[in-house]
C-alpha cells in the first residue's frame, strides 16, 4: 500500500472518528466495546476511555505502556459470544467489520450481538456505491459479472496474494436497505468523498 493511500485513509478515519465523537457525545470514562478493532484507531482520540477489543485472533504489535486508554483484549466470535461478555458497556463500536463476518445469517447474528451488548452503538461499513473498491482498488468491483470477478480471484491466487483473494471471496457488502433491516431503530450517517457515498454508519443513541 503506497504512502499516499495510507495518508488518505488516515485522514478519512480521523474525520469519521470526529463525527462519531460528536454524534455519540462520547465522554471521559466511557466503557466501549469495539467488535473487530485495534488500539490504533482509538489512539487518535484524546479522551480517557475504557476500551474492550473483541477479535477472532489475539491483537498483537501494541505497547501497553504507550497507549492513551485502558484496554481489555478478548478473543472470540462477535457473531456468537455465548455469554462471553455481559451487558456492561456504554457503547458498541465497529469499523468495517460486518461486511467480513460471512453470509447473511452471520451478519444478522452480528447485529444481534450489537443489540445485546449496549443500548447505544455505532456500526460503520463501506458503501457498495463508492466507485473504487477499498479492498482491491478496482473500479466498480461489485458490479462485475461473476466470470470477471473469478478471473481476478484466480489471478491473485496464482500470484500467491492470499490476503487479497480471500478478502474478495469472503467480503459481503450490504446495501443501505439491508443495514436498515438489521438496525431498524438506527439513524444513518453517510460519509461522502467527491460526491460518492464512501461508507455508512448506523448509529443509535439509546
Amino acid at each position: 500500500m503506497n504512502t499516499l493511500k495510507l495518508h488518505r485513509q488516515q485522514i478519512w478515519r480521523q474525520r469519521r472518528m470526529s463525527v462519531f465523537l460528536m454524534k455519540m457525545a462520547v465522554k471521559n470514562g466511557y466503557k466501549i466495546i469495539d467488535l473487530g478493532g485495534t488500539p490504533q484507531l482509538w489512539e487518535m482520540i484524546d479522551l480517557d476511555l475504557e476500551i474492550t477489543l473483541l477479535n477472532l485472533s489475539p491483537v498483537i504489535n501494541y505497547q501497553p505502556n504507550r497507549l492513551k486508554h485502558s484496554y481489555h483484549f478478548i478473543t472470540g466470535d462477535a457473531c456468537n459470544i455465548n455469554g462471553l461478555i455481559d451487558n456492561t458497556f456504554d457503547l458498541v463500536f465497529s469499523n468495517s467489520v460486518i461486511e467480513h463476518v460471512g453470509p447473511a445469517d452471520r451478519q444478522q447474528a452480528f447485529a444481534e450481538t450489537v443489540h445485546q451488548l449496549a443500548p447505544r452503538y455505532w456500526i460503520q461499513t463501506p458503501s457498495l456505491w463508492f466507485p473504487i473498491e477499498a479492498h482491491c482498488n478496482l473500479p466498480l468491483w461489485w458490479f462485475y459479472p461473476q466470470f470477471l470477478q473469478q478471473f481476478w480471484i484466480c489471478r491473485w491466487q496464482q500470484q500467491r496474494r492470499e490476503f487479497l483473494w480471500r478478502q474478495m471471496t469472503e467480503t459481503r457488502l450490504l446495501t443501505l436497505n439491508q443495514l436498515k433491516s438489521l438496525f431498524p431503530e438506527a439513524q444513518v450517517y453517510t460519509e461522502y468523498v467527491v460526491g460518492f457515498p464512501k461508507s455508512y454508519s448506523m448509529y443509535h443513541l439509546g
